[in-house]
């Protein structure tokens, strides 16, 4: 069903949202290192860093020097995160390689929650709004005719508890409101969730009512974070609601490593693992372009890096066995117990070797046999495997 699915962008932040919560000694060739293993997984998009204040973000303080050792490939845009005039003018300094990110859109935008604004931008909520005549100045006089409206800590918030989804279009309302005063379009809606309040119920709903109120947008970005486990089942939400008419942005880094010091879960609030999520869009049908092999190396790689073990799933259990893929696990093999064994998907048969092995003969069926065969484990209609078989029980006639 590719073809009923909305056409999905998705951009890689772990060098960001990842390395911006971990130590801050961590060595900048390291972190070339993983960039560069990043740059050869098939990621068409990857933010690099930020361009922040050291005094802040210490994470970032050699971010200039990442930038210009790390190797770049050919058809991926590398980005970076810049809060001001002054990170634009550093970044502006090493472009090429870097992109100069600058929405597709003009878009008005604030924090629902007036504590997060004010805690992790040192703006109020007020303050925010306040540069929306700006904006709207700005887009008449390069002659803009579509624009965005958006929303950060959409559905809820550590400091002042969950939102109704009435709220966010309440703010969705009087924003596309002033855009259309101006004489602009609006085609793009953006909705953040830095608190990790997102629910596929919630998401759901948002999207739905957007598309039903404004019917002419057709351009959702989403920035989930994943500390209460809900940012893949959201993103999911979405792709199920919106049509091949639609364009989804999504992001999430390698091993859903992340978080925020202003929301208050730090490291716990990490975002949707990249090789879980983009796992799952390709089971969906819908073509990534990446290398999963390749992204549980990184995810490898970084758990190395930082010094501990990473939230996603399939660099633990690896991609689903296929037999088209020639990967399905030895029906034989003894048990597997710990994650280091469990490795063997892609370091394989040594690292179980020596288990435990309860079976007295060999386990054999003949569904394997047929799969053995290059056949499908089960036939398509009542006359085929199995349901022909003398070993399948019968219905008395």
């Amino acid at each position: 069903m590719p073809n009923e699915w909305p056409t999905v962008h998705y951009k890689e932040e772990g060098m960001r949202e990842g390395m911006q919560i971990e130590d801050a000694n961590i060595g900048v060739d390291d972190k070339v290192e993983l960039l560069d293993m990043l740059s050869e997984t098939g990621l068409q998009s990857i933010v690099v860093g930020s361009f922040v204040s050291p005094r802040w973000t210490p994470q970032m303080e050699r971010i200039d020097e990442i930038v210009t050792k790390f190797t770049p490939k050919a058809g991926v845009t590398y980005t970076a995160l810049a809060l001001n005039a002054r990170g634009v003018e550093r970044a502006r300094a090493y472009s090429p390689p870097l992109t100069i990110e600058r929405d597709a859109y003009p878009r008005l935008s604030c924090h629902l929650c007036d504590v997060f604004a004010r805690r992790n931008t040192n703006r109020s909520q007020m303050q925010e709004m306040e540069r929306w005549p700006e904006i709207i100045a700005q887009a008449q006089e390069m002659g803009i005719t579509e624009a965005g409206i958006g929303c950060n800590a959409s559905w809820g918030s550590n400091f002042l508890g969950e939102f109704p989804v009435d709220s966010l279009m309440t703010l969705f309302e009087y924003q596309y409101g002033l855009w259309e005063e101006a004489g602009i379009g609006v085609r793009s809606c953006s909705m953040g969730d830095p608190m990790s309040h997102c629910t596929p119920a919630k998401v759901e709903e948002s999207i739905v009512r957007v598309k039903e109120r404004w019917p002419e947008i057709n351009h959702f970005r989403l920035h989930l974070h994943n500390g209460r486990n809900m940012a893949i089942a959201s993103a999911y939400a979405a792709m199920r609601v919106l049509g091949p008419e639609d364009t989804l942005e999504l992001d999430g880094t390698i091993g859903g490593f992340g978080g925020c010091p202003y929301c208050g879960n730090g490291r716990a609030t990490g975002m949707a693992p990249t090789e879980d999520l983009l796992h799952m869009m390709e089971d969906m049908g819908i073509p990534t372009g990446v290398d999963i092999d390749k992204l549980v190396d990184c995810v490898w790689a970084a758990e190395r890096i930082i010094g501990r073990e990473l939230y996603g799933h399939v660099s633990k259990a690896g991609p689903r066995p296929r037999a088209s893929a020639g990967n399905l696990y030895d029906i034989n093999m003894p048990f597997v117990e710990t994650l280091e064994q469990a490795t063997h998907f892609k370091k394989g048969e040594q690292m179980y070797e020596g288990g435990l092995y309860p079976y007295r003969e060999p386990v054999t069926s003949p569904y394997r046999d047929r799969v053995d065969q290059g056949l499908p484990a089960f036939g398509t209609g009542a006359d085929e495997f199995p349901w022909n078989q003398d070993w399948l029980p019968k219905a008395e006639s």
